[in-house]
């Protein structure tokens, strides 16, 4: 367990154009700590290129903002633009599963 002083948190991204690749980085963070402190401190941000501002997070999955306060044992996650809108790859997906069906 963390003491009174240190928060630890997890910072992820999935900096990927497919799933299964994680840049997740455990860090120890003084009390009082917002998201941003954390994301400057991961090396997230360096490491692939980021800018602070214009960037999508949040906390186990809850948009929130650079100044939100963290608590022990929060998960900042940074998210990626949307690639495809989701009612179009549903469209494309049942388009595709009809093809299917019909060949059967």
């Amino acid at each position: 367990m963390a003491s009174a002083e240190t928060l630890r948190v997890e910072v992820a991204y999935c900096p990927g154009p497919g799933p299964g690749v994680t840049d997740l980085v455990t860090l120890a963070l003084p009390a009082g700590a917002a998201v941003s402190d954390a994301l400057h401190a991961s090396g997230l941000l360096a490491r692939h290129g980021l800018v602070l501002e214009g960037l999508v997070f949040g906390v186990w999955s809850r948009r929130c903002e650079a100044a939100t306060p963290l608590r022990d044992r929060d998960r900042v996650e940074v998210y990626r633009p949307l690639r495809v809108d989701p009612k179009e790859a549903r469209r494309l997906r049942y388009k595709r599963q009809g093809k299917q069906a019909a060949a059967i």
